[in-house]
């Protein structure tokens, strides 16, 4: 659906908020007869696209290559260049060139059990990073009214683990261990690939992990058990201090590449080659621009 009162960069703002995936296509370059000039920007989401870059059969191409983006068909930003005479139809008949942006507001779906003091300062933490947070507890008044997260209280925070997204990151922060084990134990027995961050000490990551072997979980679920949970090196005691441990070790389970790639392989988007048609000195018009 085409949604031409809503401005490009409100629909961003709004994809932003939503933590819905979206593609920023920029009509960079025009040239002879075309709808709209270079800069022209819209939004495209899996259902809708916001703004346009002139309508017609462009606008249409323009939605194809974005929705394959969205769908994974294409994993880097890249520029198509469009003949809008030869192969769109449009009586234009100049050519465009757009660049394809796919944006991913958010990078990792955490479901998060227990409200106290170190889980708020977490959520705290959170909210600037693309992380979306499902917030649960069985406790009344102990959700700040300010926090973006999705809040949930329930009797059986157990009964959530099933609910949580697909690929969501599990931290369990209650105030009572027995509930811990049981979320631990659930997690690991439905979501054995997920990442299990626990709060504790060495000796109740001991118990709870010979209990778990006992009641027969895998060894290979329980490799994503993090008990206790947060960075090894930093080892301070005070609630801030815990939780941006904890909060660095949810940073490296969406940042992982940026470290354990080579070099080479670390080089993505748009190669300079395919730039350098659309760069220029600053203030020289194009036709005066050196080859």
């Amino acid at each position: 659906m085409l949604n031409t009162s809503i401005r490009w960069s409100q629909a961003a703002l709004n994809a932003e908020q939503k933590g819905e995936a979206y593609v920023l296509a920029t009509l960079l370059e025009s040239a002879g007869s075309t709808p709209r000039i270079a800069g022209t920007k819209m939004v495209i989401t899996a259902c809708e696209q916001f703004d346009t870059l002139g309508g017609g059969h462009l606008e249409y191409a323009v939605i194809d290559k974005a929705r394959d983006l969205l769908k994974g068909a294409l994993a880097q930003p890249y520029i198509h260049h469009f003949p809008l005479g030869a192969t769109l139809g449009q009586c234009c008949g100049g050519s465009v060139s757009v660049l394809f942006e796919l944006l991913h507001p958010v990078k990792l779906h955490l479901t998060l059990f227990g409200a106290g003091h170190i889980a708020q300062q977490i959520v705290e933490l959170l909210e600037p990073l693309p992380v979306a947070v499902r917030w649960i507890d069985n406790r009344e008044g102990l959700f700040p009214e300010s926090t973006k997260a999705i809040t949930l209280l329930t009797d059986d925070p157990v009964g959530e683990v099933v609910t949580a997204p697909r690929d969501s990151a599990f931290l369990v922060l209650t105030h009572n261990h027995q509930l811990d084990f049981d979320l631990a134990k659930t997690v690991l027995a439905q979501r054995p690939q997920a990442f299990l961050g626990v709060i504790g000490s060495v000796t109740k990551a001991t118990r709870f992990r010979h209990k778990l072997v006992l009641m027969g979980i895998s060894e290979k679920a329980l490799g994503n058990l993090r008990c206790p949970v947060g960075l090894a090196d930093v080892t301070g005691k005070l609630p801030m201090e815990v939780a941006i441990s904890i909060v660095g070790q949810l940073i490296s389970l969406y940042q992982p590449a940026a470290d354990t790639q080579p070099k080479k392989a670390r080089r993505v988007g748009i190669s300079k080659q395919a730039l350098k048609p659309f760069m220029q000195p600053v203030g020289v018009p194009k036709h005066d621009a050196p080859h």
